[in-house]
């Protein structure tokens, strides 16, 4: 009579270890360098940061639109300044004897 043994084999042992740092590899590297991870986050801040400042030129520069629209005159005679302000800037014309400063603030 002969017995048989099983032996015992390391690399058993060892897929279940290797399939799990794989899948934390894989969910690691990606958490970092993937479409939403920690470097295009930082990314999306930068860009944020940038569309807000431009954001808020751009509400002064409507407010100073908004100001001078206030000026025109809806249904009556136009103010003498303003029309002749955006006349002389359309133009960039002036007299000789005048010195004009544009102030676009």
């Amino acid at each position: 009579m002969s017995t048989r043994q099983k032996k015992i084999r390391k690399t058993g042992r060892l897929i279940i270890p290797t399939i799990a740092i794989a899948f934390i590899s894989y969910f690691g590297f990606h958490s970092i360098n993937g479409d939403r991870g920690l470097n295009a986050t930082q990314q999306f801040d930068v860009r944020k940061a940038q569309l807000e400042a431009e954001l808020s030129s751009l509400k002064s520069e409507r407010k100073l639109l908004q100001q001078q629209v206030k000026l025109l005159p809806t249904s009556g005679p136009v103010v003498r300044d303003m029309l002749d302000e955006k006349a002389r800037q359309a133009l960039n014309l002036s007299r000789p004897d005048e010195i004009v400063i544009f102030d676009y603030n």
